[in-house]
């Protein structure tokens, strides 16, 4: 399934557009991420420092996974998402290391975001897993607003360091009842 899936598709939704990350996008989800209160609840505290921040997006460049948040409006990049695989769920996809300006915390943005990003996904996948830090308060919060059920948690080097992960799960069976009522 995995082969045919594009890992960086453009999708259009009504107010955002995903596309595919670019070496020219650095300085604009530069800016982006340069908010310190970005990252209070991530576990990647100082990402929003230039030096960190350069070693991030160059391996979002290198997954070849990454996409860019576009307010269709403005054509304004807001943020960046990921799909990726992990080796203990081959079989299924993950959506990950997302980010948007605080100007759109709280609002329909995330919802929108995932939901391009699920509709996408459950073409090729039965499950899509979310994996949050157990300190991204936020981010949990968020996962279960748009169907997503605590599966388990464990240890796990998600991130290249062995960290502790809460693994949300999102069926497609389910989140098709969810979405149609």
């Amino acid at each position: 399934m995995v082969d045919s899936f594009s890992f960086q598709p453009a999708l259009l939704g009504e107010t955002i557009s995903l596309r595919p990350l670019l070496e020219a996008d650095f300085d604009a989800l530069f800016d982006c991420a340069s908010d310190k209160k970005l990252w209070e609840g991530h576990p990647a505290k100082d990402r929003y420092k230039a030096a960190v921040f350069k070693k991030w997006f160059k391996s979002a460049i290198e997954s070849n996974a990454t996409v860019v948040v576009v307010e269709r409006l403005t054509k304004k990049i807001i943020g960046s998402s990921r799909f990726y695989v992990v080796d203990t769920e081959p079989d299924d996809i993950s959506i990950g290391y997302t980010f948007l300006t605080r100007q759109y915390w709280g609002g329909k943005t995330n919802y929108e975001l995932k939901n391009l990003m699920l509709v996408y996904a459950f073409k090729y996948f039965k499950v899509v897993w979310l994996h949050i830090a157990p300190s991204n308060i936020r981010s949990q919060k968020a996962t279960l607003k748009i169907g997503g059920v605590l599966s388990h948690e464990k240890n796990s080097s998600l991130s290249g360091t062995l960290e502790h992960w809460l693994f949300y799960k999102i069926e497609k069976e389910y989140w098709l009842q969810k979405t149609a009522s």
